[in-house]
């Protein structure tokens, strides 16, 4: 190959990475492990110093019911989550993300948007009359809980399956995954979000106001529902 050649070359790869910076093009960093099914190093239960009432079971992450949510160490703003889950019959769970970590709030769900992890065909819930009513489209499992249901119903693998999970972030884009199909998608913090979240219970709770980085918390929903999760990573970007 010609000097010339080797030069019209290196210009080209050099324009191209002009091209990208200005884009704001930013190349994905590395996976990392989250929990790699031996230790819970990372983790800390929500306004705890350390992980209380999860523990690993078989290469799995569970709870006991005692401790409330488990929450990451580390906030992120843009990532990519990966995480595989299951769930027992008539339980319910979920992986919340944006969480803010204060004193002040008491519990993630106030300010964090949710990945809702349910048994979406037998999850009971009553009406004042003792009836069950059973779930909204918004309480679906990949819905982004109370504000968008699924966009695909039959995505779910039926309690006891193992299901796989992802949640990409960029730029305040937000979308889930649930087995490999798109189930949320939507721009956090714009208009019809704002809107949304005005005609909800969350319009009280700093939910409200966007924010870009937060943890990441894995729902303890309550002291009888049991869930596993396992092969949890995730990538800035």
């Amino acid at each position: 190959m010609t000097s010339f050649k080797v030069s019209r070359l290196a210009a080209f790869f050099l324009l191209n990475i002009v091209i990208a910076l200005a884009c704001g093009f930013r190349a994905p960093g590395r996976w990392v492990v989250l929990f790699d099914g031996t230790k819970l190093e990372g983790w800390h239960s929500y306004n705890r110093q350390q992980a209380v009432g999860w523990f690993v079971e078989n290469g799995t992450l569970t709870t006991d019911g005692t401790g409330g949510d488990l929450v990451t160490d580390k906030e992120y703003g843009d990532f990519e989550l990966e995480f595989e889950f299951k769930i027992p019959k008539g339980s319910n769970s979920g992986v919340l993300y944006k969480v803010i970590e204060q004193p002040d709030i008491k519990r993630t769900v106030f300010s964090a948007p949710e990945y809702q992890i349910i048994d979406d065909k037998n999850y009971v819930v009553k009406d004042s009359t003792g009836k069950n009513i059973g779930l909204k489209p918004v309480q679906l499992t990949g819905a982004n809980y109370d504000m968008n249901p699924p966009l695909d119903a039959t995505a779910f693998k039926p309690a006891e399956s193992w299901n796989t999970g992802k949640i990409a972030v960029s730029k305040e884009h937000v979308r889930h995954f649930l087995n490999g199909k798109l189930v949320a998608d939507y721009q956090y913090g714009d208009a019809t979000w704002k809107a949304n979240v005005a005609k909800s219970k969350f319009r009280d709770w700093p939910y409200a106001t966007a924010h870009h980085r937060g943890k990441i918390a894995l729902q303890n929903h309550n002291a009888k529902e049991k869930v596993w999760f396992r092969n949890i990573r995730i990538r800035e970007n």
